[in-house]
C-alpha cells in the first residue's frame, strides 16, 4: 500500500508573502467574513451548496471549498467544523468522491440518534452555511497504477472511503478486478445502491455482493449473514489473490482481520468505532495538566479525551478514532493505557492521543 499520502500543496502568490508579517489572519478573517463569509487569509472553509439522499438515514452533503483547502487522494477522510447550538464541535468524515470537475467535495453522513452533529447535517444545516475545513488525512488510498485483484469489504458507515476507491477505479476503466461485499441491516441502509449495481452491471471486472443481518435477500446480488469463516468460505473471495481494504465498525474489522488477515496477498483496515475491549482498570488518578496548572482526577478506564470533556474541558479533536491526531498532545510522566488493545504506555511521547487512551497511573500531560 501506499505510504502517508501528502495533501496538495498549493503556492502562495508573491503579493502575500508580502503582507504576510503585516497581517493578524484572525483580524483579517472577522472583516472579510462581514463582506464574504467564505473569505478568510488562510484558513480552508466550505460553503455547503447541495445536499442528495444517499440511503433511508444517510445524505450527501456537497460542499464549495475556497481557496485555502489543499486538496485530497480518494480514501482520504477530513475533519469538518460545525457550528450546532452556538458551539462548534468537530467531526470527521470521509469524501466519497475522487476529486470533482467543479470542485465541490461530497461528503456522506448518517444520521445517528441522539448525535448532535450527524442530525445537524442530515436535517438542520441550511445550504450556504459554512463549515470550517481540516486537512485530508488517512492512508486507504490506491497506487498511482493500482495491479492485480482487490477485495473491498464494507459495513454500514465503512462504505463511503471505499466508494471514493470504486469511483476512482470506474473513473479509470475498472483496470483491475474488484468485488465489494457490503453489508448493511435493512435494503434501505444502502448507501449508492443504485450506482453500485449499475456500475456491476456495466463493468465485468466489477463485482458486487449486499449482504444483509436483517432482512432476508430477495436479489441475485444479495445474500444474508454477519461476516464469519462460513460466509467468507460461501462468497468463494479467492482470498489468497486478492489486496483486501475493509472499513467499518471496530467488531467488523476484528473479525475480517483475524479471518483474512494472514491469507490475503495484502489486509488494510480502518475501524469507525474503537474495538469493544473491556479495560478492567478501576479507581481514578491525578493528571496534571502542565500549560494550564490544573490538577485533576480523572477516572481510569474511559478516554483522557472524554474525562477531559467532562470536567468542562474543550480539547482539540477531530475522529475520536486514534485515526486523525488532531488530539495528540504530550506526555511527560506517567502511563497510559490504549483502549483498543490493553496495551500500557510508560515512555514519554509528544503525541498521545487522548481519544484512544486512558490514564493508568497519575499523568502530566501538555495541555
Amino acid at each position: 500500500m501506499n505510504a502517508q499520502v501528502r495533501p496538495i500543496r498549493r503556492g502562495t502568490s508573491p503579493f502575500r508573502r508580502l503582507l504576510r508579517p503585516l497581517i493578524k489572519p484572525d483580524v483579517f478573517d472577522f472583516w472579510a467574513s462581514c463582506v464574504n463569509p467564505h473569505w478568510t487569509w488562510e484558513r480552508p472553509l466550505a460553503k455547503l451548496v447541495a445536499r442528495e439522499p444517499a440511503s433511508r438515514d444517510a445524505v450527501t452533503l456537497l460542499f464549495k471549498p475556497n481557496a485555502h483547502w489543499a486538496g485530497f487522494q480518494p480514501g482520504q477522510h477530513v475533519n469538518l467544523g460545525v457550528d450546532v447550538d452556538g458551539a462548534r464541535l468537530t467531526r470527521s468524515y470521509s469524501l466519497t468522491e475522487p476529486t470533482r470537475t467543479d470542485g465541490l467535495l461530497a461528503i456522506t453522513v448518517k444520521a445517528i440518534e441522539g448525535g448532535r452533529v450527524s442530525e445537524h447535517l442530515c436535517r438542520g444545516a441550511k445550504l450556504g452555511d459554512i463549515f470550517e475545513l481540516g486537512a485530508a488525512f488517512g492512508e486507504m488510498t490506491l497506487p498511482s497504477r493500482p495491479q492485480g485483484a482487490w477485495l473491498f469489504l464494507a459495513a454500514g458507515s465503512g462504505i463511503t472511503p471505499l466508494m471514493a476507491l470504486i469511483r476512482q477505479l470506474a473513473g479509470q476503466g475498472m483496470p483491475v478486478d474488484l468485488t465489494l461485499v457490503y453489508w448493511a441491516r435493512q435494503r434501505d441502509e444502502f448507501c449508492f445502491l443504485d450506482e453500485l449495481r449499475a456500475l456491476a452491471a456495466a463493468q465485468p471486472r466489477f463485482r458486487l455482493r449486499l449482504m444483509l443481518t436483517r432482512e432476508p435477500a430477495l436479489r441475485a446480488d444479495e445474500g444474508e449473514g454477519r461476516i464469519d469463516a462460513e460466509l467468507i468460505s460461501t462468497l468463494d473471495l479467492r482470498v489468497a489473490h486478492q489486496q483486501v481494504l475493509a472499513c467499518g465498525p471496530g467488531g467488523f474489522v476484528d473479525t475480517a482481520r483475524a479471518l483474512l488477515g494472514e491469507h490475503a496477498k495484502s489486509f488494510q483496515a480502518e475501524a469507525f468505532t474503537p474495538p469493544p475491549i473491556t479495560i478492567d482498570d478501576t479507581g481514578d488518578v491525578e493528571v496534571h495538566l502542565r500549560r494550564s496548572g490544573r490538577r485533576l482526577r480523572l477516572p481510569r478506564g474511559q478516554s483522557l479525551l472524554t474525562a477531559l470533556e467532562a470536567e468542562g474541558l474543550k480539547p482539540a479533536s477531530g475522529c475520536r478514532m486514534g485515526i486523525c491526531n488532531t488530539c495528540a498532545c504530550g506526555k511527560f510522566s506517567g502511563s497510559a493505557r490504549q483502549l483498543h488493545t490493553g496495551e500500557l504506555m510508560h515512555e514519554a511521547t509528544p503525541a498521545l492521543k487522548l481519544c484512544i487512551h486512558s490514564a493508568a497511573t497519575d499523568l502530566e500531560l501538555d495541555l
